[in-house]
């Protein structure tokens, strides 16, 4: 009889095949009968893909991030990503390491990107996964920070934080500044160019880059050259528009936003901390040049973009860009989504054009 692990694996294997499947009939269904099941909001057409894989996803269930423990949550997203970020990307090494952290070792990942080895070194990404500051870990983006390493050419330290609810703010902010500086301490060791520090990361992850940049600007310490930050939740004090007209249905739901801030919050007070909501700064003067990615049919999507006009504002060069027709969650889709892969793209040749 087949192990456990064994069974979960041929599951795994069969919605990632099915997933493939039913996205590789987008361009055989005629166009008339594609139209019949569009979904079209504020302008925006949710690709077919998207819409295929978000049918998927209902049809598999698995219960919502929202409904289920912290413990199974975390495994859900990870399945999830075995199944849609697909084959992993070649690179030049990869290479799991630990770092000090305020409260402990952490575990992180170097990615040096294929030629690291010829001309000069070349800049370091320091990225912190998504996952609502609850979920996520090395694995569930390896695939991203794959392809980051490989299209932008720049060494990727991939770094875990703790996560909530067994570690609620600032436990996370506290472990990205650890993780900013041991990059900055160590990126001549790593191969790579210790001037040209970039931080970046997803959703939660993108909350802590660039957290973590206001508190070195705050402080008189080293900024990084350039912040990378794809559909970042910058402001838990309030629902912005975006959040109620995707409410349900797009994959980050309004009810699954809130219980991240219930587990990631111990006081309702902390929602509104410039820590919690940098959008909330008083000053955005001086930092560094940065990337804003948003998605068209993300609830995050209007406080990211408002975090890019605030930047902005500050006279801060700022890069923004709407993905069309994607949801929260893009670059975990590349491989059964040619519009995802090509969005995720897309934001290394942005950061390229800043770098």
């Amino acid at each position: 009889m087949p192990s456990v692990s064994t069974v979960i694996k041929k599951l795994e294997q069969f919605e990632h095949s099915a997933a493939r499947t039913l996205l590789g009939l987008t361009s055989k269904v005629p166009a008339a009968l594609l139209q019949r099941f569009e979904r079209v909001i504020e302008g925006d057409r949710l690709h077919p893909e998207i819409q295929l894989l978000l049918a998927l996803q209902e049809l598999v269930g698995g219960g919502a991030l929202s409904e289920i423990s912290p413990e199974v949550a975390r495994e859900k997203m990870r399945r999830d990503a075995r199944v849609h970020t697909g084959v992993p990307i070649a690179v030049g090494s990869v290479r799991n390491l630990t770092i000090p952290g305020p409260a402990g070792s952490l575990r992180a990942r170097h990615y040096a990107p294929p030629r690291a080895q010829l001309g000069p070194a070349r800049p370091l990404l320091v990225f912190f996964h998504g996952g609502g500051f609850m979920v996520g870990d090395l694995d569930t983006h390896d695939v991203p920070c794959r392809a980051l390493c490989r299209d932008l050419d720049v060494h990727v330290l991939s770094a875990e934080y703790r996560l909530a609810p067994e570690h609620p703010f600032p436990a996370g902010i506290e472990d990205a500044r650890a993780a900013l500086r041991f990059a900055q301490g160590n990126a001549a060791k790593m191969g790579a160019d210790p001037t040209r520090i970039i931080i970046g990361g997803d959703s939660a992850g993108g909350n802590l880059a660039t957290v973590v940049t206001q508190l070195q600007l705050l402080e008189g310490e080293p900024l990084p050259a350039l912040q990378l930050l794809i559909y970042p939740a910058v402001d838990s004090s309030k629902d912005w528009p975006s959040i109620d007209t995707f409410a349900n249905g797009f994959f980050l739901t309004r009810q699954r936003i809130h219980a991240f801030r219930r587990h990631y919050f111990a006081r309702f007070d902390d929602m509104s901390d410039p820590r919690a909501s940098p959008l909330l700064a008083k000053d955005l003067t001086g930092m560094p040049p940065t990337v804003i990615v948003t998605a068209a049919f993300d609830p995050l999507r209007d406080e990211g973009e408002a975090y890019a006009r605030a930047l902005q504002a500050a006279g801060v060069r700022t890069s923004m860009h709407r993905a069309p027709g994607l949801i929260h969650g893009f670059i975990n889709m590349g491989a059964v989504s040619s519009s995802a892969k090509s969005a995720l793209q897309n934001v290394t040749h942005l950061a390229r054009d800043l770098l």
